[in-house]
Formats: C-alpha cells, sequence, structure tokens
C-alpha cells in the first residue's frame, strides 16, 4: 500500500480545473481524481508511464497527473495535474 500526498500546487491546480468546468465535467473530474488516488494507493507503477528525472505520468480521463514515488517509504507525491 502506498500514502498518496499532494503538493499544493497540484490541489491548485485540480481546483482551478474544477472550477473552471460545468457541473456534469465537476462530477467527471472528481470522479477522476479519486480513481487517480486509488491507482497509486494500490500500485502507482501498473498503468503510469515514466517520464523524465524519475516523474510518472497516470491518466484517468479527462485528468492527467504526474507523480514521483519515493521507493523505500511508499510515498507517492503528486506533483501536478
Amino acid at each position: 500500500m502506498f500514502r498518496v500526498e499532494w503538493i499544493q500546487e497540484a490541489v491548485d491546480e485540480l481546483a482551478a480545473i474544477w472550477m473552471n468546468a460545468d457541473s456534469s465535467a465537476r462530477q467527471t473530474i472528481t470522479e477522476a481524481a479519486h480513481a487517480l488516488d486509488q491507482e497509486l494507493q494500490t500500485d502507482p507503477f501498473q498503468q503510469s508511464e515514466s517520464r523524465d528525472e524519475g516523474t510518472r505520468i497516470l491518466i484517468s480521463r479527462p485528468l492527467a497527473i504526474l507523480f514521483e514515488v519515493e521507493s523505500p517509504r511508499n510515498d507517492v507525491w503528486i506533483l501536478h495535474v
């Protein structure tokens, strides 16, 4: 099991996306964010792809997140949405 943490910049990005969406899109965004959290808690490597400098990307439409994994501690840091 991995512990998922959102840095403030990622929280702000998600909030901006959510605020600029209509009500039906907000529901989809909320569901996607939850799905991303669940996937990362279970196995952050299974569905994600590697990117530069140790970052990875994971997509749950309409969102995509960039994150890092601290393997020894099983921490996942969401960096950008």
